[in-house]
């Protein structure tokens, strides 16, 4: 951008020193033609040349160092001036015009087409006082924002206040931390305590033995009252009553996600999905049953135009009474308007407009009504060759059914394989529990 800057105000000058030139040049043919003839016949050789006043050129103010949407626009609107009112370059004017906007449009869209340039959000926000950052929220080294900022981020959320989450929270969690080593794994939860320091990290992490080896895995306080800020998702919340809303549990999950991969990018997972290799596309929907798009794994960068609608959407058709209409419903009435409906021929992917459109083999493979299956005793294990994760459906699992060590069960050779320190810290609790069982009937 730079770069450019510097270019098109080069060429701006030179345009004014064309322009004056031509001024100057007129002026001499306009000198020429008044002159009256000496002598019967004009003298051979070049006609004496009637110097006209060159015109004062005022110093150009002193351009500032960095480039700005405003000083890139600017220099291109004083370019295209300067060369249209030089009738000789009004042909090049448009030329130039036609490559100025060839180059916006690609830097504009850098992600396909729904890309929002971020320098664009922050200027337009900023500007128009919606937003700002504390000095604390761009200097804590604990904060979202610092460790979320190259938008790689793998995400997961936690709306209750449960600060001791379910063996498959964890085991979902420890998949993603060793599958993607390289990207930071992201637990948002509304009842941790804020982290400033660094002992607040360690010992929020202690809370967790089972994630505390992985150094890729970081907790942060979800505040959605902060994380809401600058989306449509704001003026929703701030009228809706929690306490009446019958599956707040999930709606406030739903507007979650799309506030966070709005804000930071990356891949969301619902915590009943475990990973298993690593997702080759960074932008991505999912279907979970060909008539419906997912809303529990997704990938987007952060200020992708795609989650804006998906939040609009939200807020437009909220039905809080209808579990599901604020979250597959969102993602497949939007993928519907945005592409009619993805035809699947084979188990090969798809596209929708310009984003990756994901096979049930995926992340469902065992689709939601056979969701038992999970925690039943197979002859053959199946290899999930196709799938980069496995959803469990842990919402059709009202009774509580968990991972048993020793059962032999589905769940237990994929806790074993995708999450084994999850896995030894069940057991061991397991082994625990029995132990203390033992010792109280024994002294009974």
């Amino acid at each position: 951008m730079e770069e450019l800057c510097q270019q098109i105000s080069s060429l701006t000058k030179a345009v004014k020193g064309l322009q004056e030139g031509y001024f100057q040049l007129e002026g001499h043919l306009e000198a020429l033609a008044h002159t009256p003839a000496a002598g019967a016949a004009p003298p051979l050789g070049p006609a004496p040349v009637v110097k006209a006043p060159t015109p004062a050129v005022s110093t150009p103010a002193p351009e500032p160092q960095i480039p700005t949407p405003e000083r890139f626009f600017g220099d291109c609107t004083l370019l295209l001036y300067s060369m249209a009112s030089f009738k000789g370059l009004r042909i090049f004017a448009i030329l130039m015009m036609i490559v100025i906007i060839s180059y916006i449009g690609r830097i504009s869209f850098k992600y396909k087409d729904h890309y929002i340039p971020k320098f664009l959000i922050h200027n337009y926000l900023v500007s128009n006082g919606m937003f700002s950052l504390s000095e604390k929220e761009t200097s804590d080294p604990f904060s979202a924002n610092t460790i979320l900022r190259k938008g790689n981020g793998i995400l997961f959320v936690e709306t209750t206040d449960r600060m001791e989450p379910p063996s498959l929270v964890l085991c979902a969690i420890e998949s993603a931390a060793r599958v993607y080593p390289d990207r930071p794994v992201a637990f948002f939860m509304k009842g941790l305590e804020d982290i400033i320091t660094e002992e607040d990290e360690k010992r929020a992490k202690e809370r967790f033995p089972s994630l505390s080896p992985f150094g890729n895995v970081y907790l942060f306080p979800l505040r959605m009252d902060q994380l809401f800020n600058n989306t449509p998702i704001k003026s929703w919340f701030d009228k809706v009553d929690p306490k009446k809303e019958i599956y707040w549990t999930h709606v406030s999950a739903d507007a979650c996600r799309l506030a966070m991969i709005w804000k930071y990018g990356g891949i969301y997972m619902d915590t009943d999905v475990i990973s298993l290799r690593p997702i080759p596309e960074d932008h991505f929907l999912a279907t979970e049953g060909f008539t419906a798009t997912s809303n529990g794994v997704f990938g987007l960068s952060s200020h992708y135009q795609l989650a804006w609608q998906f939040m609009e959407n939200l807020v437009e058709n909220y039905r809080g009474e209808i579990w599901g209409h604020q979250g597959p419903g969102v993602f497949t009435r939007v993928v519907k308007k945005l592409c009619s409906w993805p035809v699947f021929n084979s188990t090969d992917d798809v596209m929708c407009s310009n984003i990756s459109y994901f096979h049930p083999q995926r992340f469902y493979p065992i689709p939601y009504p056979s969701w038992r299956r999970y925690y039943e005793v197979w002859q053959n294990l199946p290899n999930f060759n196709n799938s980069y994760g496995l959803h469990l459906w842990n919402y059709m699992n009202n009774k509580g059914i968990s991972m048993v060590p020793g059962s032999n069960t589905l769940v237990e050779h994929i806790y074993q394989k995708y999450c084994p320190t999850t896995y030894e810290y069940v057991l061991g609790k397991l082994t625990n529990s029995r132990r203390n069982f033992t010792n109280i009937f024994r002294q009974q």
